[in-house]
């Protein structure tokens, strides 16, 4: 196992249920620091500001997943699909106060726009990171997977912090899918030798749509 993220320090805890309470715009560094317990230049010197209060554990998440990928793993396509399984497992420990932040986030224009800036990171450190493990991958199939794995695990993500209990297994099978549809699960190559599929399809069809029908046809 792998060391994990520490749950959010107490200034950051502090900052979250006085935003739960008060609102974000009408809560002060002075207020967040007095209920932390530290002064005020020790708040900023951990943090730039009060958006940054908000994504401290996402800045903290983003530096482990970069560290874990830059271990050695013999199927980075799974090294993607566990990166995003740790960022939910994190968020699950501690289903309350990710709910907490989560209506915060909502509910403040500047910081859902932070918050889509912060999901395009995650994008491009998978995207990225496959580039450089799979030398010759196409371009748009490490986007793709990239974007896809991110999207998924925000889907579920979103139902945790809707009120749902969802354990990790309901991402794990997901990212099972993910993986499937780019033909790089392991048990996708495990048909018979025998077992062979012929299908002809027009030149001018997208890609997508071909993989769609076939997918239809193989369920």
């Amino acid at each position: 196992m792998h060391e994990s993220v520490q749950p959010p320090n107490g200034v950051v805890g502090a900052a979250l249920e006085l935003f739960a309470q008060q609102g974000f715009e009408q809560t002060s560094v002075e207020q967040i620091a007095k209920a932390a317990g530290v002064s005020r230049s020790t708040f900023f010197r951990q943090f730039g500001g009060k958006e940054d209060v908000v994504f401290a554990d996402h800045e903290a998440l983003i530096e482990q997943l970069r560290a874990f990928l830059d271990e050695p793993h013999d199927d980075p396509w799974q090294a993607v699909c566990e990166a995003s399984e740790r960022v939910f497992s994190y968020f699950a420990r501690d289903p309350e106060l990710a709910r907490r932040r989560y209506q915060i986030v909502r509910d403040v224009p500047a910081l859902r726009e932070r918050e889509i800036i912060t999901v395009f990171r995650y994008e491009r450190l998978f995207d990225d990171y496959l580039r450089q493990s799979l030398p010759g991958i196409d371009p748009v199939d490490a986007v793709g997977f990239a974007a896809l794995v991110t999207a998924v695990h925000n889907h579920v993500l979103r139902q945790l912090l809707r009120g749902k209990k969802v354990p990790v297994s309901v991402l794990q099978k997901s990212l099972a899918d993910v993986r499937r549809r780019y033909g790089v699960l392991e048990d996708a190559a495990d048909a018979a030798s025998d077992d062979v599929v012929v299908a002809v399809f027009p030149r001018s069809m997208p890609i997508a749509e071909i993989t769609r029908r076939v997918q239809a046809e193989l369920s």
